[in-house]
């Protein structure tokens, strides 16, 4: 699963990542909002720094609309049609890209009318969920976390794509904490991560390559002392 992510590295604070985050969202000119992939493994690190993200450019002046794939997720019975623990299924059967197009991306995207959805589905009654419409700012910014952010049906629906890379075995450490309630088990988050989330995390490694499309890497296994790589775009 190892891709080279480059060469030219910066270490720094989590202050001053999220600082060169934020000015890397300022960089971006376009006449809509600008979306924001905020991509990587499961329990990498991606709600939280897109979150830090997000007040710094409040603070900045910015509308900022937080979502996540997670709010775009398909029915229970759908996502398990494979089971429960397949990885296949995880990635393939996982999502609602054509109400993600409609809902969200493609009115905040080039020729959009910026009225948009900013969730869909509630995970906790895995039903449907239909809220106001609401209408962005020219200027506003989406960050949306989630995984598998860089695959061909999403890839050119971003203006910046942001990567968080941790090692498999970090992830696993803080899934034991984070997953312990929704699982009820160390065992059972242990088997979901190694059966599910593991392997479908591999496929998407090995057929997408996701770093060869991301503008910035960040290495979060120390997330109070990480490293980023900045791209040309």
């Amino acid at each position: 699963m190892t891709q080279d992510p480059g060469e030219n590295m910066d270490d720094g604070t989590r202050r001053e990542l999220i600082g060169r985050l934020a000015d890397e969202v300022g960089s971006v000119a376009t006449a809509h909002p600008v979306r924001v992939a905020v991509d990587g493994r499961p329990a990498a690190g991606k709600t939280t720094l897109a979150d830090e993200l997000a007040a710094v450019l409040r603070e900045q002046g910015r509308e900022v609309i937080r979502a996540s794939i997670d709010d775009f997720l398909l029915p229970v019975a759908q996502r398990h049609r494979r089971g429960e623990d397949s990885a296949e299924g995880c990635y393939h059967d996982s999502f609602d890209f054509d109400t993600l197009y409609r809902a969200l991306l493609d009115p905040l995207g080039p020729g959009g009318d910026r009225r948009f959805h900013q969730v869909v589905y509630d995970r906790g009654t895995d039903t449907s969920i239909v809220q106001p419409v609401t209408t962005a700012s020219a200027d506003a910014v989406l960050l949306f976390d989630g995984v598998f952010l860089m695959r061909p049906e999403l890839v050119q629906r971003w203006e910046l794509r942001i990567f968080v890379s941790v090692a498999f075995e970090e992830t696993l450490q803080r899934a034991r904490t984070r997953d312990l309630a929704v699982y009820g088990s160390v065992e059972r988050v242990e088997r979901r991560f190694q059966s599910r989330y593991r392997p479908s995390q591999q496929l998407y490694f090995d057929t997408v390559r996701p770093l060869d499309h991301a503008d910035v890497v960040v290495h979060n296994d120390d997330p109070q002392r990480p490293s980023w790589e900045i791209r040309p775009r």
